[in-house]
């Protein structure tokens, strides 16, 4: 295994896509399908295999290709798709070509609605396909049991009805048509029925799905739970509907996709080719921005010359012509249409093209921290200055947090992070000398002035950045400690809250609240977190020293040697307060004994 694909492996993120094996040269030996793509890739390679097939697989991939998605379902509808147009030497092959159930709804004065696997009728509108043969069922016979379908496959037109070429069939008899062969119900009436269904079987299953929960809780209310429990697997079911398929539609056909992602060094373009309704190509280009003068548009004209030209064969033989994009190019390209969907089967293509640039990036960046790890902390050092609008990047951090109960056995922590990580040498613990009661403010004045006075004095150096768990009033106190010792604005402080982790600033009443994925508030967090666990740590042992403090610490004579001897013999003070100065002396000595008798007396 080489060096490149150990890192691809290492940086596998763990979301559902489909994986492409290749060898070494370079064509494509495996196509699968993965509910979590780190998991299931490293499985090749972790283990040994009982199938032949398989260690030959494995000792074949020279390099791997992936496509992240929403759902598992996709993932199988991607596979699915990619195998037909690779055909793998290692996958298994369908070899009738069966492909998946789609639903469709027919021409016509009176629309038939079934299941086919057949080849498309021009003037049917198609719906699907379904992963799972069982929920297209499902949802087929839920439609029925809502709508008075036709299901006969006669030829209803107006002539054979005025004809009267057709009889009522037993579907009319027990209501579940409405006579369409003899033209009892209107053709508009009819309509409005197919308007509906095109409906849920564009998304809205809602609607189906609040007709089973009715249905659902009129039978469990007449005790009748088996019948509610079909209804009940109907209903889950019909959730998976809700996921359409990356496989979209068949009236998607031969067009690209490009969506954009770009920060403020690069940008990341994922191309994607549809033909037949199924992604069969997906390629991401990256660029590397050398001034930002480049703008959105001159990228996106810059990446379809570039797909072009990779895929001039793609393009003569699937004559694509139109092209879904998030940014519209600069350029005019003969033969090419663009735009910008908002809704529908082609948005939700582009949302996944835009999900793979960015997974892409994510992928890039954690290559080069894991080749170059001082990359990752320069960058998150960066974005904290930037965000906390710090003068210096923020290598050395300090954090306190004070804990007491009720003001009693109060305490207080610092902890100390280099370069975003935790420097757990440098942490130190302080005993609240000088504040009576429960005063957080007070509390931080005094361990912010002795923890600095003391750095001062021994010339160390000081942190760039304070961290105080609180809000207003515990930075104000910080920066009047900081005050008092002569450095001023030498240090930046910054307080954290806890109930909403908004951010304050000195002489700033309004906070900053910072996007919950920055990197910023992740090591802020931290800080606060580590902080308050090892304050609370420190304050625990403090108050267990309490609770075993005997009367025999406070005799003088008396150290802990002594004071096990006595207990050991006697076993509890109650009997050391009632044994005679002989029986003391025996065990610790004359002039001990006399000690520890008038010291008892005294208490």
């Amino acid at each position: 295994m080489t060096d490149e694909l150990k890192l691809k492996l290492s940086l596998l993120p763990d979301e559902p896509g489909v994986y492409r094996y290749r060898n070494r040269e370079g064509t494509i030996i495996y196509v699968g399908k993965a509910k979590n793509l780190k998991r299931r890739v490293n499985s090749y390679f972790n283990r040994e295999h009982a199938s032949l097939r398989t260690t030959m697989l494995v000792r074949n991939i020279a390099d791997l290709e992936y496509t992240v998605v929403n759902t598992e379902e996709e993932a199988l509808d991607l596979e699915n798709a990619l195998i037909k147009e690779y055909k793998p030497r290692y996958n298994v092959l369908l070899k009738d070509d069966k492909s998946y159930p789609w639903i469709c709804i027919s021409g016509g004065l009176y629309p038939r609605v079934y299941i086919t696997r057949e080849a498309r009728v021009k003037g049917d509108r198609y719906y699907g396909p379904y992963p799972r043969a069982e929920v297209a069922k499902v949802l087929i016979d839920t439609i029925r049991q809502i709508y008075p379908l036709r299901t006969c496959r006669l030829n209803v037109s107006r002539e054979t009805i005025e004809a009267g070429k057709h009889r009522l069939c037993l579907q009319y008899h027990i209501h579940r048509c409405e006579g369409c062969c003899q033209g009892l119900v209107s053709a508009e009436r009819y309509g409005e029925y197919i308007s509906e269904i095109r409906q849920i079987l564009n998304g809205d299953t809602h609607v189906l799905m609040d007709v089973l929960m009715q249905q659902m809780q009129q039978l469990a209310s007449e005790l009748r739970f088996e019948e509610a429990e079909v209804l009940k697997r109907r209903y889950k079911l019909l959730e998976h509907v809700r996921r359409r398929s990356v496989i979209v539609s068949p009236s998607v056909h031969n067009i690209d996709v490009f969506g954009l992602l770009r920060d403020e060094d690069a940008a990341w373009i994922n191309y994607m080719h549809v033909r037949g309704g199924a992604v069969v190509h997906s390629f991401t280009l990256e660029y590397r921005l050398s001034t930002r003068d480049e703008s959105d548009e001159e990228l996106m004209s810059m990446a379809v010359a570039e797909i072009r030209e990779r895929f001039a064969e793609t393009y003569r033989r699937d004559r694509v012509t139109e092209v879904s994009v998030n940014v519209l190019p600069d350029v005019d390209f003969n033969g090419l249409t663009f735009s910008i969907p908002q809704r529908g089967d082609r948005k939700k293509l582009l949302d996944i093209a835009v999900k793979n640039a960015v997974q892409h990036r994510t992928d890039r960046l954690r290559m080069m921290e894991k080749l170059n790890p001082e990359q990752r902390v320069t960058r998150t050092l960066t974005t904290m200055q930037r965000d906390l609008r710090l003068t210096a990047l923020p290598r050395h951090i300090e954090c306190f947090d004070n804990s007491n109960i009720s003001g009693s056995t109060p305490v207080a922590s610092c902890v100390v992070f280099r370069n975003a990580k935790p420097s757990k040498k440098e942490y130190r613990h302080f005993n609240i000398k000088t504040v009576e009661g429960a005063d957080d403010f007070a509390s931080m004045r005094e361990v912010v002035t002795r923890r600095y006075s003391r750095l001062v004095q021994e010339g160390q150096e000081l942190p760039q950045l304070l961290v105080v768990d609180g809000g207003k009033g515990q930075v104000t106190s910080a920066i009047e400690a900081l005050d008092s010792i002569g450095l001023q604005g030498q240090i930046a402080v910054v307080g954290i809250a806890k109930r909403l982790n908004e951010v304050y600033f000195p002489g700033d009443s309004v906070p900053l609240y910072i996007d919950k994925n920055s990197e910023t508030l992740h090591v802020i967090q931290r800080l606060r977190d580590e902080s308050h666990r090892f304050a609370i740590t420190f304050h625990r042992k403090q108050r267990s020293k309490g609770q075993v403090h005997s009367a025999l610490d406070d005799v003088p004579g008396i150290g802990p040697k002594t004071r096990t001897l006595l207990l050991k013999h006697f076993k509890s003070l109650k009997r050391i307060r009632e044994a005679t100065e002989e029986e003391l002396a025996a065990v610790i000595g004359p002039s001990r004994a006399r000690t520890l008798i008038s010291s008892l007396k005294a208490m």
